[in-house]
């Protein structure tokens, strides 16, 4: 389960000094959090959430695969942090999968700008399928972020979102898991979802 915390205006203290802020309380959650959960600042929240199922992560391994087999030219990174505008001057997120060019994301930071990324890959549990689904996908059109690949479990379905403008994706293709989801150029190969 996700927990959250809305953003609140940071509290001075007598000296008009900001004592705690939303960006203090996530870099103090990230580095309390036991190894495997990952925490985001999402719209001005914060999310903890815990390890993925076998099920998930599977499902994760097996796009990752269908990439590398029809693109070798191109990273697939899972773990990766990306920082997308929002309600926060710049949010902070993890998402399953993120593909880009090789050496992308060759530098120590902990979390990347998303120019690089052509693809980000979500795949739903309970604890992240509204997220998934409404403020990442936000923060991922505004990121500008070509194609957002929604695994949605809960729905049975795998979504290609593209065509990014402002806080939305003006493109949006559905298919029913067990049916294969063309993925256009540069990608450009048809995602068999039979396989999740």
């Amino acid at each position: 389960m996700a927990l959250t915390a809305p953003e609140r205006a940071p509290h001075t203290g007598g000296g008009g000094c900001a004592t705690s802020s939303v960006e203090d309380a996530f870099e103090a959650l990230s580095a309390a959090a036991p190894e495997g959960w990952r925490v985001e600042l999402i719209e001005g929240e914060i999310h903890v959430v815990p390890p993925a199922n076998g099920e998930h992560e599977e499902i994760v391994s097996e796009v990752s695969g269908q990439v590398r087999d029809h693109r070798k030219d191109l990273g697939r990174y899972t773990g990766i942090g990306l920082l997308v505008p929002g309600a926060s001057p710049a949010g902070r997120v993890v998402p399953d999968l993120v593909v880009a060019p090789k050496g992308s994301f060759s530098d120590a930071l902990e979390y990347h700008a998303p120019g690089p990324a052509m693809l980000v890959g979500e795949v739903t549990s309970p604890s992240t399928a509204d997220n998934d689904r409404g403020p990442k996908l936000r923060g991922y059109a505004r990121s500008g972020i070509p194609f957002y690949l929604l695994i949605d479990r809960g729905r049975g379905q795998a979504v290609l979102h593209s065509l990014p403008t402002g806080t939305r994706y003006t493109r949006k293709v559905e298919v029913d898991l067990s049916q294969p989801l063309s993925l256009p150029e540069p990608l450009g190969f048809d995602l068999d979802t039979s396989e999740f």
